[in-house]
């Protein structure tokens, strides 16, 4: 997704091994109610906005240590995103590449839409030599994203991981009600995106590992001490690596405030069909794998089964 980013959140460079399920693990995977998907019967609904369209580069630049802004013209695609849905990129000057990769989308603006991705692998290095001017082609806006807060709804708290920030700007753009922003990285290069949520007239909180910008400590020490404050009403909203949202899913358990999490993982097709992106579910006594590209990347934590992920 990005990422996303690992949109994320899934927001993965597709250089590792997409993750293979056991034959121990082998079991259905139920389609649920969730865009693009027909709940009976498992295949793509007709009217699922999503398309694949051949988009022109309009800037590709560097924004911090690694990280890059790409900003793409698609016109059919572009209107339609909603907070928290991924874009499938095919990386051009790659022709050995089978899969696309899956990033968060970023910003929307009229006929563009950009995302925020970090140079990782083959893939992204590639990526990030792409010249204004050339074409990519795109599949999106895929996924379930994240519900947007009404003025009369709950109190948003927007919780980040390294470019997991990605995933969250256009959920603050389009949110009635303003909230707090939490976001925390390793090292203060890995902090985006501050000034543009401040420009949108939210709080930001910021954490790094080592100290070098914020509290020192993880974004979840932030959190926590607002989560303190007895406040009814409140929501959260969090996009970043697994070990992250675990621990904001548990705070959320533990403070009996509602969720969101959109997961981090592995994608390989994007729109449902190969299961390398399965996730653990509740399901009646038991668990059911639920894709996190088509039934995600956005879950009720309240759903998600811990045991076994990273």
């Amino acid at each position: 997704m990005v990422a996303a980013a690992s949109a994320a959140d899934v927001l993965w460079d597709g250089d590792e091994q997409a993750r293979v399920l056991p034959k121990t693990e082998m079991r259905p995977v139920r389609p649920t109610a969730c865009p693009g998907i027909d709940a009976a019967t498992g295949a793509p609904q007709s009217a699922a906005p999503m398309i694949e369209q051949t988009a022109q580069i309009l800037a590709n630049e560097p924004v911090a240590d690694r990280y890059f802004r790409l900003v793409l013209r698609a016109p059919d695609l572009a209107p339609l995103v909603q907070p928290g849905q991924f874009a499938h990129v095919r990386v051009p000057g790659l022709p050995e590449a089978l899969l696309r990769r899956p990033f968060s989308i970023f910003q929307v603006e009229g006929d563009t839409f950009s995302i925020l991705y970090k140079q990782v692998g083959k893939g992204t290095e590639v990526l990030s030599r792409a010249a204004p001017g050339a074409t990519v082609s795109v599949i999106g806006p895929l996924g379930h994203g994240f519900t947007v807060p009404a003025a009369d709804g709950e109190t948003p708290l927007l919780v980040a991981g390294g470019y997991g920030m990605a995933a969250m700007y256009l959920l603050a753009q389009r949110s009635a009600r303003k909230g707090i922003v939490f976001v925390g990285g390793r090292r203060k290069v890995d902090i985006l995106c501050v000034e543009e949520f401040r420009a949108l007239g939210w709080e930001v909180r910021v954490a790094t590992e080592d100290g070098s910008l914020g509290e020192k400590g993880l974004v979840t020490q932030p959190l926590r001490a607002e989560l303190q404050h007895a406040a009814a009403g409140r929501r959260l909203h969090a996009c970043g690596p697994t070990p992250m949202l675990k621990a904001v899913g548990k705070l959320a358990e533990e403070f009996a405030v509602p969720a969101d999490l959109s997961m981090d993982e592995h994608m390989c097709c994007g729109v449902g069909v190969c299961l390398a992106c399965v996730i653990r579910v509740k399901s009646g006594d038991g668990w059911e794998y639920r894709r996190t590209c088509t039934d995600g990347p956005v879950f009720d934590a309240r759903q998600i089964v811990w045991e076994g992920s990273s």
